[in-house]
């Protein structure tokens, strides 16, 4: 029955009334902004990507084929638009990294890394790299083991060169992180 009632006030909206979307605005606004805030954690962002939810509903409604219920065509929209809302804000965040990016030149801040050549001591940096997270473990691998230049693992990651970048950096940190636990006294006599 919501099906079928939600498909009449989409109709009207069609149709030229506009009016008629504020129903199902009311309907559904409490659900959007409870998945909104599940994702990314702030009201204000919450809110804004409902708000931004509903009006690209309303640009695409004639787009809804009715597959599916209005429901669920609406969250869809309202998830994909907060994922976007957290990954702007993690590009804005990366742009406050650039200035560590910027001033650091590759391993010297972790001179253990370079260091680290010969059987025994290579042995201790797998045992470190496989206590990584994945994503930081295939980056230290590809850059370190595998000898990847930054474009090279730009086209196998789809990231951007500043976030691969901001992401080696933290996690050598914890590779270094890692290494020493390992190692406790070696590392001493690495560095």
């Amino acid at each position: 029955m919501d099906k079928n009632s939600d498909q009449i006030y989409i109709d009207k909206v069609l149709q030229g009334d506009t009016n008629a979307f504020a129903y199902l605005i009311n309907k559904y606004k409490d659900m959007a902004y409870t998945i909104a805030i599940k994702i990314v954690k702030s009201h204000e962002d919450a809110e804004e990507v409902a708000q931004d939810s509903f009006l690209k509903a309303y640009e695409k409604l004639d787009s809804f084929k009715g597959n599916s219920k209005f429901s669920t065509w609406l969250y869809t929209i309202v998830y994909r638009n907060s994922i976007t809302k957290i990954r702007k804000k993690k590009v804005a965040t990366s742009d406050i990294d650039d200035y560590v990016m910027d001033n650091y030149s590759e391993g010297s801040d972790f001179p253990q890394i370079e260091a680290i050549k010969n059987g025994e001591q290579q042995k201790y940096v797998r045992e470190a790299i496989n206590r990584l997270p994945e994503k930081d473990a295939i980056l230290i691998t590809l850059f370190y083991m595998n000898e990847s230049s930054i474009e090279e693992i730009e086209q196998i990651t789809n990231l951007t060169q500043t976030n691969i970048k901001v992401k080696l950096f933290r996690a050598r940190k914890k590779l270094n992180t890692e290494l020493s636990l390992l190692l406790k006294e070696e590392v001493k006599t690495i560095l």
